[in-house]
């Protein structure tokens, strides 16, 4: 800033002085209002609007000269009319006092002072423009850099807030900084753990970019057309509602078309080519519903409508289902109910000495290996023989004891005469020739034989539906009407000189040798069996009414389960025990099933509580009849794998990539096997 003209007119009150500015190039941020605060601000802080080198030398004269100009009192509420020119160029006026001026004013009487002094003195200074510039802009700088001063004293309290402010701060500060550290280091730590299993070899090169690396099961399109499916049968329902016939016909006709589209896709690379084409048209029908019928509570409602009613369709479904699932597993397929009969015919055309297995010393001797089979399956118990002797390393030393019932005895003898199990014995009874095992004797056999028990189990044909009655289905299985499934609880009766015996189901496959078992330390315990309990599930309360004080007081409901299939039985430890009587006494209080329902496994539970010693998960893997997502490796590295449930591998139900482990069993090379069309590819 310079100063070209002075001019001081003293009158009786009031001095103005006017100032021409030249603007200066000085590069500020701001608009207007922030320049004019900032010159506001310079004057009351007493800060000098210019300086030079010749006012700084003259400090203590411009003081002096403040007060008295030239003999002249100057009064103290003298205005000022400043002139100058912002950064956009705008000449602009401000009225500031004398007594904000900086000391570096000097004032000046122009009478004293000689005319032509001043005219030198102003061409002095235009001779040197750019020297007081950059004397300014120093001048600015400096003052920039000095701390602007608190005008007012802080409270003693606010003090000791702001330091208490600060050392809360610094304390948090030191926190974070100590906890990033801590994090960074076990960063590094889990990198480098990281790095030594990284795997730095280079299997395959591809790009997840390439087309052919898309997602081939892709069905975001095939659930877009569903859901366009679901609003046209929704608007279609308003237009109806409405006599909107037009827009109706319309939804009815292209949710066929998109039906019919989508077919029984199930990814999009199963849908038409058209399918594309079906759903932008119903997007187009779809979006002109819309427009003409959308009201945001009736649309909702409608969804609720349909909502219901399709979770109605869903139970409705899933009892039919059930229901079809349970009659498909009672039902024998066409080649396995030609097995028996082929069987049972050229049985009868043996004569009586032909009839007869060798006789053999080995069926009552308890040094060897001996296995209880109790099944009205020939396949099924050819397959569990043949496992069981095929892995065995010594298979002279292993007897098999199959009982049957009377339909099916000469099928099963018949099979074994004419398929021999290697080296092995085999011995098969008719469990009808058991004249103990009678209704006086059994409980079981007696509540079976009972008019109440017929009812229950017969009463299904009294039900005009498919799914009525569906609850109990489960067991009605004809298997529960067999004695030969409550057998296995008379096992000291059936074979009374053995003192250790391998009980094996008939859906069951043996892929180790089982020898080992007979070595196991039962440690005074009955039963040597495989627990089932994971978590919550298979535990007693699935099995038992604990509801019934007789189930509640006298077992625990977390007790984990264990499963029949493949049980070391210690005869000793059971005529010691009087299981089978054990067992008769909880069949009595069960005769109006309010303990338990149908089968062998609750009362078995009940049975052997606290008499069961568990055994290694490896040697019994159960599941492959209803668990599709068992573990691979475990199903090989298994000694038994059990197909219990309804999808028994012999079935069209069967789970196709368990049924390998049983099929390879199968000898399908057998003339009885081919002449009952009983081959790979039906097993397969």
């Amino acid at each position: 800033m310079k100063a070209l003209c002075r001019r001081l007119t003293n009158s009786s009150s009031r001095v103005i002085l006017f100032i021409f500015l030249v603007p200066l190039h000085i590069t500020l941020v701001g608009a207007d209002a922030f320049d004019t605060l900032t010159i506001q601000k310079e004057i009351n802080g007493h800060r000098p609007l210019f300086d030079c080198p010749q006012c700084i030398d003259k400090k203590e004269q411009a003081n002096t000269s403040s007060v008295t100009a030239g003999n002249h009192q100057v009064e103290k509420d003298i205005d000022i009319i400043v002139t100058y020119t912002d950064t956009s160029g705008a000449i602009r006026i401000k009225t500031i006092k004398s007594k904000d001026l900086s000391p570096s004013w000097v004032w000046k009487n122009p009478i004293d002072d000689n005319q032509v002094k001043e005219e030198s003195k102003l061409h002095t200074l235009k001779d040197q423009p750019d020297t007081r510039i950059e004397a300014s802009n120093e001048f600015f700088a400096d003052v920039n850099k000095q701390p602007h001063k608190p005008s007012f004293p802080v409270h003693p309290t606010k003090l000791r807030r702001q330091a208490l402010r600060q050392e809360r701060r610094d304390r948090r500060t030191a926190e974070l900084i100590q906890i990033g550290e801590k994090r960074d280091i076990q960063m590094q730590e889990a990198a480098i753990e990281r790095a030594k299993n990284f795997d730095i070899h280079v299997k395959a090169k591809y790009s997840i970019w390439r087309r052919e690396y898309e997602s081939p099961n892709s069905d975001s399109t095939v659930k877009l057309m569903r859901d366009q499916i679901i609003m046209a049968k929704a608007y279609a329902s308003i237009a109806k509602a409405k006599n909107a016939t037009g827009i109706y016909d319309s939804l009815i006709k292209h949710s066929k078309r998109s039906q019919q589209a989508i077919g029984e896709a199930t990814y999009d690379s199963e849908l038409n080519p058209s399918a594309v084409d079906r759903a932008k048209e119903m997007g187009h029908i779809l979006s002109l519903a819309k427009d003409q019928f959308y009201d945001c509570i009736l649309m909702a409602r409608k969804l609720r409508v349909m909502l219901q009613s399709t979770e109605s369709n869903v139970e409705e479904v899933k009892k039919k289902s059930a229901s079809l699932t349970q009659l498909a597993a009672k039902t024998v397929p066409k080649p396995l109910h030609c097995l028996p009969l082929v069987l049972t015919t050229d049985y009868f055309l043996l004569s009586e000495k032909e009839k007869n297995f060798p006789e053999s010393k080995n069926l009552e001797d308890p040094n060897l290996y001996h296995y209880a089979i109790f099944s009205d399956n020939v396949l099924a118990t050819s397959v569990v023989v043949n496992s069981t002797v095929l892995h065995a390393k010594e298979p002279e030393k292993h007897v098999f004891h199959i009982v049957t019932d009377k339909l099916n005895f000469a099928a099963m003898k018949m099979w074994f005469l004419v398929n021999p199990p290697g080296k092995s014995t085999i011995q098969v009874q008719n469990v009808d020739e058991f004249t103990w095992l009678n209704a006086s004797y059994c409980p079981v056999l007696r509540q079976l034989e009972s008019s109440r028990m017929k009812e229950y189990y017969f009463k299904a044909h009294q039900t005009s539906t498919l799914t009525a009655g569906s609850d109990n289905l489960k067991y009605r299985n004809p298997k529960y009407l067999s004695m030969l499934n409550h057998l296995r609880f008379y096992l000291p009766q059936v074979y009374p000189k053995m003192e250790k015996i391998l009980f094996l189901d008939d859906d069951i496959v043996v892929q180790k040798d089982l020898t080992p078992l007979w070595s196991v330390d039962l440690g005074g315990m009955v039963n040597g069996a495989v627990e089932t309990c994971k978590e919550s599930f298979h535990r007693f309360d699935k099995y038992l009414n604990f509801s019934n004080p007789k189930i509640s007081d006298n077992f625990d409901p977390y007790a984990c389960g264990w499963a029949f299939g493949m049980n070391m039985f210690d005869l000793n430890e059971w005529k010691k025990r009087d299981i089978t009587g054990i067992y008769h006494g909880w069949q009595n209080m069960n005769e109006e099933r309010t303990l338990w329902k149908l089968g062998t496994l609750p009362p078995g539970l009940i049975t052997f509580y606290n008499l069961t010693h568990p055994l290694e998960r490896s040697w019994h893997v159960l599941g492959l009849g209803y668990d599709p997502a068992l573990n691979q490796s475990e199903i090989k590295n298994a000694a038994v794998v059990h197909y219990n449930g309804n999808y028994k591998p012999w079935l069209d139900l069967a789970i196709a990539k368990y049924r390998s482990y049983w099929s390879r069993y199968v000898k399908f090379d057998n003339p009885y096997l081919q002449l009952c069309n009983i081959n790979s590819f039906m097993l397969s």
